[in-house]
Protein backbone atom coordinates (compact mmCIF):
# COMPACT_ATOMS: atom_id res chain seq x y z
CA UNK A 1 0.00 0.00 0.00
CA UNK A 2 1.85 3.14 -1.01
CA UNK A 3 2.37 5.84 1.77
CA UNK A 4 0.20 9.05 1.80
CA UNK A 5 2.16 12.15 2.35
CA UNK A 6 0.58 15.61 2.77
CA UNK A 7 3.30 16.89 0.77
CA UNK A 8 2.30 17.10 -2.70
CA UNK A 9 6.07 18.04 -3.99
CA UNK A 10 7.68 15.06 -2.13
CA UNK A 11 10.33 13.42 -4.29
CA UNK A 12 8.72 10.43 -3.56
CA UNK A 13 10.69 6.63 -3.30
CA UNK A 14 14.47 7.09 -4.81
CA UNK A 15 13.66 5.05 -8.10
CA UNK A 16 17.48 3.45 -9.59
CA UNK A 17 17.01 4.12 -13.17
CA UNK A 18 17.91 -0.24 -13.87
CA UNK A 19 14.50 -0.54 -12.14
CA UNK A 20 12.33 2.04 -13.80
CA UNK A 21 11.03 -0.19 -16.42
CA UNK A 22 7.56 -1.86 -15.41
CA UNK A 23 8.79 -4.94 -17.01
CA UNK A 24 11.48 -5.59 -14.26
CA UNK A 25 9.94 -6.91 -11.10
CA UNK A 26 10.60 -5.05 -8.12
CA UNK A 27 8.33 -6.79 -5.38
CA UNK A 28 9.57 -4.37 -2.51
CA UNK A 29 8.39 -1.43 -4.64
CA UNK A 30 6.92 1.05 -2.06
CA UNK A 31 5.64 4.45 -3.85
CA UNK A 32 4.79 7.62 -1.70
CA UNK A 33 1.05 8.62 -2.50
CA UNK A 34 0.86 12.60 -3.22
CA UNK A 35 -2.68 12.85 -3.76
CA UNK A 36 -3.64 16.14 -2.05
CA UNK A 37 -6.57 16.51 -0.01
CA UNK A 38 -8.79 18.54 -2.74
CA UNK A 39 -8.64 15.36 -4.35
CA UNK A 40 -9.61 12.72 -1.90
CA UNK A 41 -12.96 11.64 -2.24
CA UNK A 42 -14.56 14.34 -0.15
CA UNK A 43 -12.85 17.22 -2.03
CA UNK A 44 -13.71 15.91 -5.00
CA UNK A 45 -17.17 16.66 -4.97
CA UNK A 46 -16.04 20.37 -4.65
CA UNK A 47 -13.38 20.46 -7.14
CA UNK A 48 -15.88 22.29 -9.29
CA UNK A 49 -15.63 19.78 -12.54
CA UNK A 50 -11.40 20.63 -13.10
CA UNK A 51 -10.59 16.85 -11.72
CA UNK A 52 -12.54 13.81 -12.60
CA UNK A 53 -14.28 12.20 -10.24
CA UNK A 54 -12.59 9.11 -10.20
CA UNK A 55 -10.82 8.89 -6.83
CA UNK A 56 -8.64 5.49 -8.62
CA UNK A 57 -8.27 5.03 -12.10
CA UNK A 58 -9.75 1.60 -12.45
CA UNK A 59 -13.03 3.62 -12.08
CA UNK A 60 -12.67 4.90 -15.25
CA UNK A 61 -14.66 3.82 -17.95
CA UNK A 62 -12.70 4.65 -21.19
CA UNK A 63 -9.05 3.80 -20.86
CA UNK A 64 -9.63 2.10 -24.43
CA UNK A 65 -10.39 5.71 -25.96
CA UNK A 66 -7.47 7.09 -23.87
CA UNK A 67 -4.76 5.06 -25.12
CA UNK A 68 -6.06 5.63 -28.76
CA UNK A 69 -5.68 8.99 -28.47
CA UNK A 70 -2.51 9.43 -25.95
CA UNK A 71 0.41 11.32 -27.43
CA UNK A 72 2.07 8.79 -25.79
CA UNK A 73 1.51 5.17 -25.46
CA UNK A 74 0.77 3.73 -22.63
CA UNK A 75 -0.14 0.61 -20.93
CA UNK A 76 -2.61 -0.07 -17.97
CA UNK A 77 -2.49 -2.45 -15.66
CA UNK A 78 -5.82 -4.23 -14.27
CA UNK A 79 -7.33 -0.67 -14.69
CA UNK A 80 -4.61 1.52 -13.76
CA UNK A 81 -1.81 3.43 -16.07
CA UNK A 82 1.16 3.08 -15.92
CA UNK A 83 3.50 6.13 -16.75
CA UNK A 84 5.40 5.55 -19.92
CA UNK A 85 8.82 6.52 -18.28
CA UNK A 86 8.40 3.59 -16.08
CA UNK A 87 8.60 3.68 -12.11
CA UNK A 88 8.35 7.67 -10.62
CA UNK A 89 8.35 6.71 -6.74
CA UNK A 90 4.98 8.43 -6.44
CA UNK A 91 1.70 7.46 -6.65
CA UNK A 92 -2.00 9.02 -6.86
CA UNK A 93 -2.43 11.86 -8.81
CA UNK A 94 -1.91 15.44 -8.45
CA UNK A 95 -3.27 16.25 -11.60
CA UNK A 96 -6.78 16.38 -12.83
CA UNK A 97 -7.11 13.43 -15.07
CA UNK A 98 -5.23 9.18 -13.98
CA UNK A 99 -3.09 8.34 -17.09
CA UNK A 100 -1.98 11.07 -19.81
CA UNK A 101 -3.19 14.80 -19.12
CA UNK A 102 -2.57 16.70 -22.79
CA UNK A 103 -1.42 20.21 -22.32
CA UNK A 104 -0.16 22.93 -24.81
CA UNK A 105 2.75 25.10 -24.42
CA UNK A 106 2.78 28.23 -27.05
CA UNK A 107 5.97 29.80 -26.87
CA UNK A 108 5.75 33.74 -28.11
CA UNK A 109 9.36 34.58 -29.55
CA UNK A 110 9.25 38.57 -30.42
CA UNK A 111 11.81 39.85 -32.16
CA UNK A 112 15.47 38.89 -33.53
CA UNK A 113 18.59 38.69 -32.71
CA UNK A 114 19.72 40.04 -29.55
CA UNK A 115 16.58 41.88 -29.22
CA UNK A 116 14.91 38.89 -29.22
CA UNK A 117 12.22 38.34 -26.34
CA UNK A 118 10.30 35.65 -25.07
CA UNK A 119 6.72 36.00 -23.53
CA UNK A 120 6.62 34.16 -19.76
CA UNK A 121 3.85 34.06 -17.29
CA UNK A 122 4.71 33.90 -13.33
CA UNK A 123 2.42 30.86 -12.47
CA UNK A 124 -0.10 31.46 -9.16
CA UNK A 125 0.75 27.70 -7.75
CA UNK A 126 4.34 27.92 -7.79
CA UNK A 127 5.90 31.16 -8.48
CA UNK A 128 8.14 30.51 -10.92
CA UNK A 129 8.22 31.92 -14.46
CA UNK A 130 6.70 29.37 -17.50
CA UNK A 131 5.26 29.53 -20.72
CA UNK A 132 2.03 30.43 -20.42
CA UNK A 133 0.31 27.15 -21.30
CA UNK A 134 -2.30 24.80 -19.90
CA UNK A 135 -4.46 21.58 -19.87
CA UNK A 136 -6.15 21.21 -23.35
CA UNK A 137 -10.00 20.77 -22.45
CA UNK A 138 -12.11 17.48 -22.74
CA UNK A 139 -13.31 17.96 -26.81
CA UNK A 140 -10.38 20.41 -27.73
CA UNK A 141 -7.92 20.01 -29.99
CA UNK A 142 -4.37 20.91 -29.39
CA UNK A 143 -4.20 23.85 -31.80
CA UNK A 144 -7.63 25.22 -30.10
CA UNK A 145 -5.55 24.87 -26.38
CA UNK A 146 -2.45 26.83 -27.68
CA UNK A 147 -4.64 29.99 -28.52
CA UNK A 148 -6.99 29.88 -25.56
CA UNK A 149 -4.27 28.96 -23.02
CA UNK A 150 -2.58 32.03 -24.38
CA UNK A 151 -5.41 34.60 -24.92
CA UNK A 152 -6.65 33.40 -21.46
CA UNK A 153 -2.91 33.48 -19.63
CA UNK A 154 -1.76 36.38 -20.86
CA UNK A 155 -4.34 38.43 -23.34
CA UNK A 156 -2.27 38.24 -26.20
CA UNK A 157 -4.76 36.36 -29.07
CA UNK A 158 -3.20 34.60 -31.96
CA UNK A 159 -6.10 33.35 -33.19
CA UNK A 160 -5.13 34.09 -36.98
CA UNK A 161 -1.38 33.24 -36.43
CA UNK A 162 0.00 30.19 -38.19
CA UNK A 163 2.61 28.46 -35.02
CA UNK A 164 5.54 26.11 -35.60
CA UNK A 165 4.99 22.61 -33.89
CA UNK A 166 8.16 22.41 -31.56
CA UNK A 167 7.63 18.82 -29.77
CA UNK A 168 4.81 16.57 -29.09
CA UNK A 169 5.74 14.39 -26.04
CA UNK A 170 5.90 13.50 -22.49
CA UNK A 171 7.43 16.60 -19.96
CA UNK A 172 8.94 16.51 -16.44
CA UNK A 173 6.35 18.03 -14.28
CA UNK A 174 6.45 18.02 -11.20
CA UNK A 175 3.05 16.68 -10.47
CA UNK A 176 3.66 13.51 -12.09
CA UNK A 177 3.37 9.71 -10.77
CA UNK A 178 3.04 6.23 -11.95
CA UNK A 179 -0.47 6.81 -12.74
CA UNK A 180 -1.23 10.71 -13.83
CA UNK A 181 1.60 12.15 -15.95
CA UNK A 182 1.38 14.56 -18.57
CA UNK A 183 2.45 15.13 -22.25
CA UNK A 184 2.19 18.53 -24.35
CA UNK A 185 2.29 19.73 -27.57
CA UNK A 186 4.71 22.71 -28.01
CA UNK A 187 4.42 25.20 -30.42
CA UNK A 188 6.20 28.56 -31.37
CA UNK A 189 4.80 31.50 -32.73
CA UNK A 190 7.23 34.77 -34.00
CA UNK A 191 6.13 37.99 -33.92
CA UNK A 192 8.19 40.97 -35.30
CA UNK A 193 7.94 42.90 -32.19
CA UNK A 194 6.89 42.39 -28.58
CA UNK A 195 3.19 43.05 -27.96
CA UNK A 196 1.11 44.28 -24.66
CA UNK A 197 0.29 41.13 -22.15
CA UNK A 198 -1.53 41.65 -19.34
CA UNK A 199 -1.51 38.33 -16.14
CA UNK A 200 -4.79 36.45 -16.20
CA UNK A 201 -5.94 33.43 -15.39
CA UNK A 202 -3.61 31.44 -13.35
CA UNK A 203 -0.86 33.53 -14.23
CA UNK A 204 0.49 36.36 -11.31
CA UNK A 205 2.12 38.06 -13.86
CA UNK A 206 2.54 37.98 -17.39
CA UNK A 207 6.41 40.08 -18.84
CA UNK A 208 8.86 39.88 -21.76
CA UNK A 209 12.20 38.39 -21.15
CA UNK A 210 15.43 38.55 -23.22
CA UNK A 211 15.86 35.21 -25.10
CA UNK A 212 19.55 35.38 -26.30
CA UNK A 213 20.44 32.10 -23.83
CA UNK A 214 18.82 29.33 -21.73
CA UNK A 215 21.09 29.81 -18.99
CA UNK A 216 21.32 33.56 -19.23
CA UNK A 217 17.29 33.53 -19.27
CA UNK A 218 17.30 31.71 -15.95
CA UNK A 219 19.62 34.18 -14.05
CA UNK A 220 17.32 36.79 -15.26
CA UNK A 221 14.42 34.62 -13.96
CA UNK A 222 16.35 34.14 -10.61
CA UNK A 223 15.87 36.92 -8.47
CA UNK A 224 11.66 37.23 -9.36
CA UNK A 225 11.15 33.57 -8.66
CA UNK A 226 13.30 31.42 -11.74
CA UNK A 227 12.79 29.15 -14.29
CA UNK A 228 10.85 26.19 -14.81
CA UNK A 229 12.86 23.81 -15.10
CA UNK A 230 10.27 21.34 -17.09
CA UNK A 231 10.14 24.19 -19.24
CA UNK A 232 13.69 24.68 -20.20
CA UNK A 233 13.83 21.83 -23.09
CA UNK A 234 10.65 23.77 -24.78
CA UNK A 235 12.64 26.98 -24.91
CA UNK A 236 15.84 25.93 -25.85
CA UNK A 237 13.99 24.42 -28.62
CA UNK A 238 12.46 27.61 -29.16
CA UNK A 239 15.78 29.23 -29.50
CA UNK A 240 17.22 27.18 -31.79
CA UNK A 241 14.01 27.38 -34.17
CA UNK A 242 13.66 31.59 -33.99
CA UNK A 243 17.58 32.00 -34.42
Amino acid sequence: MPRLMHAVTHPGTPVPEALRPWSTPWPDYDPIDITPPELWPGGLAASAGWAEPYTTPDQVPDWAERQERALVPFEVDAGWPLNPTGRTGRSGRNLGRWGENAAADPIVVAGTGDDRRVLLIRRRDRGVWAIPGGMVDPGETAPAALVRELREETGVDLTEAAPTILSRGYVADWRATDHAWVTTTAALYRLPAAVTATAGDDAADARWWPLTDIDHLAQETAPHGGLYEAHRPLLSAALAASR
